[in-house]
């Protein structure tokens, strides 16, 4: 998939969250958004989602332009895999039911065919036995499994991970990082943000460093983690690579 950007801007009020953004990316692979906080990564990725309208610029997703009518944003979030780091699990449903429900409602599966696929989906996670609870009596580490397993049940064009692991702990971390890397294997577009540096590392095709709204540098990520060429860059990997 290519991915393009030009001069994307967006504000909230006074603060300035992406001033100007230009990228192209000819092949996203597995992309990952690097920076420190505040720099724009999650504003970016909201805007891939089709979560928040820009101000300004353009965003090309194999040279076709999103347009932000409500009409053409509602299809656009139809192809489009949203993982959060909240999880965002309805808590009243069950793992089952939390896949199940959005085929039925929104990509037209017959409840018969949505609750068959969302089995398999969580047989192939390894979740099967948990297909009954309900988010409480899940981990955490199950439930960023069972949302995963949401976003790919729609067949996304895109999957995009916002901080996915933030608020597990080391164990469950491992859990949910090996499923992206999974995904990753199979070959699907991922846009990612992540402060697993190591894990970065080691699945980035591409990488995106952004600070204070902007692209300071992106590309091949081997050579950006090799070679930064920007004194931002050189001293925010310095920090995250210390220990």
């Amino acid at each position: 998939m290519r991915l393009e950007l030009s001069a994307v801007s967006k504000s909230f009020g006074e603060q300035a969250a992406l001033r100007g953004v230009s990228l192209a990316l000819a092949d996203v692979g597995t992309t990952v958004l690097l920076g420190p906080s505040g720099g724009g990564k999650s504003t970016l990725l909201r805007i891939l989602a089709g979560l928040e309208t820009p101000d300004g610029g353009a965003v090309l997703l194999d040279g076709e332009t999103m347009e932000y009518g409500e009409e053409s944003l509602l299809r656009h979030r139809r192809s489009i895999g949203m993982v959060f780091q909240s999880l965002n699990l309805f808590p009243h449903l069950t793992a089952l039911d939390n896949i199940a429900l959005p085929l039925e409602k929104v990509h037209g599966y017959t409840p018969r065919a949505a609750a068959a696929y969302a089995l398999q989906l969580l047989e192939r996670f390894q979740l099967a036995n948990h297909a009954r609870r309900t988010p409480a009596q899940l981990s955490g580490g199950q439930c960023q499994r069972v949302a995963i397993a949401r976003a790919v049940a729609i067949k996304p064009r895109l999957l995009l991970f916002d901080e996915p692991t933030s608020a597990l702990d080391p164990e469950m971390t491992v859990e949910v990082l090996d499923l992206i890397a999974e995904l990753r294997q199979e070959g699907r577009p991922i846009v990612l943000i992540t402060h697993e540096i190591g894990f970065a590392r080691q699945v980035a095709d591409q990488l995106v460093f952004l600070h204070q709204g902007r692209v300071l540098e992106y590309g091949p990520a081997a050579r950006l983690f090799a070679q930064p060429r920007t004194a931002e860059m050189r001293v925010f990997l310095e920090k995250v690579l210390r220990y």
